[in-house]
């Protein structure tokens, strides 16, 4: 996934120009937060449903829909055609996770390097051969 920096706002295969332009509209806090105040922001962070000794499942819900619905078929885009985000993807897979669980953490995954990179104003390196 490349995310550029550029005047539109950050922009990233999988995202494309007409997709960054709302992700920095609707979310301007974008680089401003951490991981987590931006995940929770979007609503892409799994918030507990405990009550007493009840353990609930963890749901992502609330926060701004429209970013997430970008992030969503950004995401599904990128864990097809994104080496870095298809990794993560199949990974996700193969430890039991459910497709579509798999699917929202790749959208925090995206989101979470795009807030990273809007904090340090860098366009998306692929990671290098030899770290890997």
């Amino acid at each position: 996934m490349a995310v550029i920096a550029g005047a539109d706002g950050p922009q990233a295969i999988g995202i494309w120009e007409g997709q960054s332009a709302p992700c920095t509209f609707l979310c301007p806090e974008l680089g401003q937060l951490n991981r987590g105040q931006i995940a929770k922001l979007v609503g892409v962070a799994p918030l507990a449903n405990d009550s007493g000794q009840k353990s609930g499942h963890r749901k992502t819900y609330a926060g701004r829909h429209a970013v997430r619905r970008v992030l969503y078929m950004a995401a599904l885009v990128a864990t097809k055609h994104n080496h870095v985000i298809k990794a993560f993807y199949t990974s996700l897979l193969a430890r039991g996770k459910i497709k579509k669980v798999a699917l929202v953490a790749c959208m925090r995954k995206l989101l979470t390097i795009m807030n990273c990179m809007v904090q340090n104003n860098e366009p998306w390196r692929m990671p290098s051969e030899s770290a890997t």
